[in-house]
């Protein structure tokens, strides 16, 4: 056999070896894969049969449960896990949609944590008692958590528990909020970083009608009310850690949106003149911001009041501010997260207080232009 057939073999075998280490690491590799899913599998099937279980056995507390009428699966689940009725939000709403559930009632219920998940949706399915014992609760949008409490004192006469002081007195309650943190950390992680903040869930009390029951206290109503937020910012979540914004910054920019502007168009547009200020290192300069330091409402501001010592005047100060004004609608927080107009590099708006009719532009004296454009009908909107 000459030298060069003798290499060819040798090379032949090396080659056959090495198809043999080969495939060795494939089937290693495609083992190692196969447990971890079988791993996850059975993690997963655990999870699942856990949570369609009781949370608690002999649990014996009645827990009141409002239904709003045209709630949502999702807002529903929120709510059931946010009061410990079920175990996961997500495996309840998975099951609504598996077993093609959509009956639920609106109304009042009276539940355990000694029931399962089946059981929880039987109650649903069969109707609640009316929902009209205590009221209802209407937080508008743009509303702030000094106005909520005012709202709530009217409900004082039907239910004891619902006063406007202890609302505001829960508001300022760390121990509550620290609670609230840990269920939604998605939501208010970065309410709970916030600095200077005047309320920590202002802006994290979603803007809709609240059927109260008789017997319910300030801290469900307010749970409900950040489980509803919690439910809506679900699907934002992924959008707002892409763009690289918090939670906070977002409730912030879309709490001034709801108050500055009227129709879509013009919150997008605003936002998009926000963000470009603030990319400008620019200050706001939202009147908004301005009235909330003052803890006031106003029609016109003087230089005294914009020149106020608050970290929340955002005529003095750059950037988002401590965190939101008010209570802000999904409409402004899409607005925020989807601006128009921004590559037409727009810094500065104003409104026309008698038509609506906003007007953008992109200098000072464009500015100072549209300005006195609206003048006379400004001044009008003013007396």
């Amino acid at each position: 056999m000459d030298r060069r057939s003798s290499d060819r073999q040798d090379k032949r075998r090396q080659r056959s070896s090495e198809k043999k280490v080969a495939n060795k690491i494939v089937a290693w590799v495609i083992g190692i894969v196969l447990a971890v899913l079988v791993i996850v599998g059975l993690m997963g099937y655990r999870y699942v049969r856990s949570a369609l279980e009781p949370v608690d056995p002999n649990g014996k507390t009645s827990i009141s449960v409002t239904v709003p009428a045209g709630s949502s699966t999702k807002q529903i689940a929120a709510q059931l896990e946010a009061k410990h009725v079920i175990k996961s939000a997500t495996v309840f709403s998975y099951y609504v949609k598996f077993h093609n559930i959509a009956d639920f009632q609106a109304g009042q219920y009276k539940l355990t944590q000694r029931a399962n998940m089946s059981t929880v949706i039987q109650a649903l399915r069969a109707g609640g008692s009316a929902t009209t014992a205590a009221g209802q609760l209407l937080v508008k949008e743009g509303t702030t958590i000094e106005q909520i409490a005012t709202s709530m004192d009217k409900l004082t006469k039907s239910n004891k528990n619902l006063t406007g002081k202890k609302f505001l007195a829960l508001m300022k309650d760390q121990t509550f909020f620290n609670q609230l943190a840990k269920k939604y950390p998605q939501l208010l992680s970065s309410a709970a970083n916030a600095k200077g903040v005047r309320y920590r869930l202002e802006g994290y009390l979603f803007p809709a009608t609240y059927n109260v029951g008789a017997g319910e206290t300030v801290k469900d109503l307010v749970d409900a009310m950040v489980a509803k937020t919690d439910s809506v910012m679900q699907s934002y979540y992924k959008s707002i850690k892409k763009q690289q914004y918090t939670v906070q910054e977002v409730m912030t920019l879309a709490s001034l949106v709801e108050r500055e502007g009227v129709t879509q168009d013009d919150r997008r547009k605003i936002a998009g003149v926000f963000l470009n200020r603030i990319d400008a290192g620019m200050p706001l300069q939202s009147d908004i911001s301005v009235m909330y330091a003052l803890n006031t409402h106003k029609t016109h501001l003087t230089n005294k009041d914009t020149s106020v010592d608050s970290p929340y005047n955002l005529y003095v100060h750059t950037g988002y501010g401590p965190g939101p004004f008010d209570s802000p609608s999904e409409q402004s927080i899409t607005a925020v997260l989807s601006p128009d107009a921004r590559d037409k590099d727009y810094l500065y708006f104003v409104a026309n207080l008698k038509t609506g009719e906003v007007l953008y532009a992109t200098t000072r004296e464009q500015h100072d232009a549209n300005t006195a454009k609206f003048a006379s009908d400004n001044a009008a909107a003013d007396k």
